[in-house]
């Protein structure tokens, strides 16, 4: 009983930590499940055999593999041709491409790549395609098992209780047709988006030059000696001196005759700059410094997120400085450095030479436009060679006859044989937050099992919910996952929903499958909100979108997405 008592307290914690508070998932999970540890809900045997079984070991596989896949130009090819005269026939070419990659790529990596074309166009107002093409990439998602992580943590699920974990296309029955369906309905709600004010980040409207004139007592000294970095409202970026560039710029930095000093800040706080002997105000320049301008948002979870750009010490962890913020679709002003970042910050940044080299960018950043971070496109040669690998590795799993995770870990092995990626690029990719979320909810999962909790907690539900029987007891599951998905994020509603979806498929003794899939599709049903899922986060600042924007066009199509679900899913898995 006290066990019961004990698990059930750690399970509320969960719940209220994912959701009213601002900690990392992975933080809340892994702390939960030390106590079950330590106080002996699981053995040492019980954690170690969730960190490595096998539907975990092939979700990790599955997601450096699709760090090779984003490199396949099929995308980029067709981006340029999606967007046409017609509003409708461009919301059905972007909506149609993305769900297609978005089943076989990281639909994070499909929205990032496709959002400089669509914010580019000069056809249609960016913000009536950027919600489209985040709902896009979703229910694309749900077609396979490999479209998004939530479908991989189920899976995960499914195979340490059973030893069999999900095929590759269970998913595409239901998911093309919730898809399709959500598609159509798309083409409607979409016109219920505003014509948003919101514009591509402009390095004019944030950036300042000033030049070092001959006779400027400024030459000589270092940037910290001519207190150049205490100015309240702008801050010194980078120096353009002859054909080089100097960013970051280090205190030490001796100024020069002719540098031009590149500031940030407030523009309308220009007059400071008299106060400094021989500093010129020029136009920005666009060439070498716009070539140097990054833009990003910032992801959910980043390292940096709630803390001040200063705090974040940005410069020596990304080698880049912030020129410009925006948040909410309107720019933030004032010192930059000062300023506390939050997900789905958009940032124009300023970096040196060993930007891309960091191995902290993608846990941080989703790139913008494609002069960022710019991804070395795979030759033609490369593009057939991994095309035609993955649909054999994919065939031979779909037929039983190789294992994915053997099939996967050799699609691995030959991309880093072609140089498609690299052994820096894989470690810089490991999905480590998202591994220690799976292994701690299977450990928690297992400590609710032991202490007999799944068996009470199911056999309550199932007389509660009796008179609806199963087909009833199923639409309940899925409103929880959806409900949770939209209060939290996708992956942590899928791993809490799980256990107690399996258990009442026990209770009430019939195929737990359809109870499975249920709660893998209302965890990818995140419609109504930007911070459910990462790519309608990703596209809020682009499209300076409001909260009402996202609920509005959302709304039906997540009716229409769980109408298609709750319809299908008993009948292509029946009870």
């Amino acid at each position: 009983m006290f066990d019961q008592l004990l698990i059930s307290g750690l399970f509320g914690g969960l719940f209220f930590g994912l959701i009213f508070t601002k900690w990392p998932a992975e933080r809340i999970f892994v702390c939960a499940m030390l106590v079950a540890y330590f106080a002996g809900l699981v053995d040492t045997r019980e954690v170690l055999n969730k960190a490595t079984n096998t539907g975990v070991v092939t979700l990790i596989l599955l997601l450096l593999v699709s760090t090779g896949l984003e490199k396949l130009s099929w995308l980029s090819r067709l981006s340029n041709k999606l967007i046409v005269h017609s509003y409708s026939a461009s919301l059905l070419r972007i909506g149609i491409t993305t769900a297609f990659f978005s089943a076989f790529v990281n639909n994070t990596a499909v929205v990032a790549s496709l959002a400089h074309t669509v914010r580019n166009n000069r056809l249609h107002p960016a913000s009536k395609l950027l919600i489209p093409l985040s709902y896009a990439a979703i229910l694309g998602g749900t077609m396979t098992l490999i479209g998004t992580s939530t479908n991989l943590i189920v899976s995960s699920f499914l195979e340490d209780v059973t030893g069999t974990g999900l095929a590759f296309f269970d998913f595409f029955v239901v998911g093309v047709s919730a898809t399709l369906v959500g598609l159509l309905v798309l083409l409607l709600s979409a016109r219920l988006l505003p014509v948003g004010s919101s514009e591509i980040m402009d390095i004019n409207k944030y950036v300042v030059e000033v030049e070092v004139d001959k006779t400027s007592t400024l030459i000589g000294k270092s940037i910290l000696a001519n207190k150049l970095r205490e100015l309240e409202d702008f801050f010194l970026v980078e120096i353009v001196r002859g054909s080089y560039l100097i960013s970051p710029v280090t205190p030490q930095e001796h100024i020069e005759a002719g540098d031009k000093l590149i500031f940030s800040g407030d523009i309308k706080q220009v007059q400071v700059f008299e106060a400094f002997d021989g500093l010129r105000l020029f136009a920005v320049e666009e060439g070498l410094l716009s070539q140097n301008m990054k833009e990003v948002i910032v992801m959910p979870n980043a390292s940096i997120e709630g803390r001040t750009v200063k705090e974040s010490a940005f410069r020596s962890m990304f080698d880049a400085a912030v020129v410009g913020m925006r948040r909410g679709g309107k720019r933030l002003s004032g010192k930059l450095g000062n300023i506390t970042i939050q997900a789905g910050d958009s940032m124009m940044l300023a970096v040196g030479p060993d930007f891309n080299e960091r191995k902290n960018l993608d846990k941080n950043f989703a790139i913008i436009n494609d002069s960022v971070g710019e991804v070395v496109q795979t030759t033609d040669s490369q593009n057939y060679a991994v095309t035609g690998m993955l649909l054999a590795v994919i065939t031979l799993a779909t037929l039983n006859m190789v294992p994915l995770i053997k099939g996967m870990a050799f699609l691995l092995v030959f991309m880093l044989a072609l140089g498609v990626i690299t052994g820096s690029e894989l470690r810089r990719r490991f999905p480590f937050e998202l591994w220690l979320i799976i292994a701690s909810a299977l450990t928690l999962s297992q400590a609710m099992t032991n202490s007999g909790l799944v068996t009470v907690f199911a056999g309550m539900l199932q007389s509660n919910l009796s008179i609806l029987g199963p087909y009833g007891a199923l639409i309940g599951v899925y409103l929880g996952a959806w409900l949770l998905t939209e209060a939290m994020t996708n992956n942590a509603a899928a791993a809490l929903s799980f256990p107690i979806a399996y258990g009442l498929a026990e209770s009430f003794g019939v195929s737990y499958m359809p109870f499975v899939m249920v709660v893998a599709y209302g965890a990818s049903a995140s419609f109504l909100t930007p911070f459910g899922y990462t790519t309608n986060l990703m596209v809020q600042n682009l499209g300076g979108y409001e909260f009402r924007d996202y609920f509005r066009t959302g709304l039906p199509v997540s009716l229409a997405y769980s109408a298609v679900v709750i319809y299908l899913v008993p009948r292509v898995f029946p009870f």
